[in-house]
């Protein structure tokens, strides 16, 4: 027994460590895990069948709970009064141009491959806005897509409510600067779509506005 030598503690190689998944640390954690690939998780059955209830329903529903609690909380969202959720569909594609009236070659008409100089997600947070004019757009996410639409939960934040002006986090919101935070691409996929995530070569026309310069920055 005392000619034995101790065993050595056995290592990991680097590929059988990078097989081995990270396991979240908390519930949103699984969450988040699962929304990053919907077709090989439980999220795949679920936006299945959501989304044929989805695309009969109406356009702009208002829900009680998001559907992607991970993500809408990274984005602002706190179960509190003064918050709102509603979901949107918008189609997708390019513009649905009326055939012109003149003739011309098929060359000239101009219909095909003609797409918004604003995203999709842009376009349901505006619209959400439209229809809820006396609160503002704090953020959205994706929530699916099928052939014809895409979806998209949009947070709203109510300036005027109590909680939300006696909230320090939030209450910047109430400021008078912040009015149609949507229609002026405050958000974060308005500031996307500005150009104004990214810096370096190529991107030195998108500062101040889309406006300055000329209107070179897009």
């Amino acid at each position: 027994m005392a000619d034995e030598k101790p065993t050595e503690p056995v290592s990991i190689t680097g590929g059988e460590a990078e097989k081995a998944p990270k396991r979240p640390r908390n519930l949103y954690g699984y969450v988040r895990q699962a929304w990053k690939v919907p077709s090989k998780s439980y999220v795949k059955e679920l936006a299945w069948s959501r989304k044929i209830e989805w695309r009969r329903g109406q356009s702009f529903v208002r829900i009680e709970h998001p559907t992607r609690i991970d993500r809408a909380r990274e984005l602002g969202f706190r179960a509190k009064p003064g918050y709102v959720v509603v979901r949107a569909r918008v189609r997708r594609g390019g513009l649905r141009k009326p055939w012109p009236m003149g003739g011309r070659h098929p060359k000239r008409r101009g219909m095909n491959k003609i797409t918004m100089a604003k995203s999709i997600q842009r376009i349901a947070e505006e619209r959400v806005s439209k229809r809820h004019p006396n609160m503002e757009v704090l953020n959205s996410y994706w929530v699916g897509e099928d052939g014809m639409h895409k979806y998209y939960e949009v947070i709203l934040v109510d300036p005027q409510h109590p909680s939300i002006r006696a909230d320090p986090k939030i209450n910047w919101i109430c400021d008078p600067q912040h009015r149609g935070r949507a229609f002026r691409g405050l958000t974060s996929a308005g500031r996307k779509g500005r150009g104004l995530m990214y810096k370096g070569k190529g991107a030195e026309k998108v500062r101040p506005s889309i406006g300055a310069h000329d209107r070179k920055g897009k």
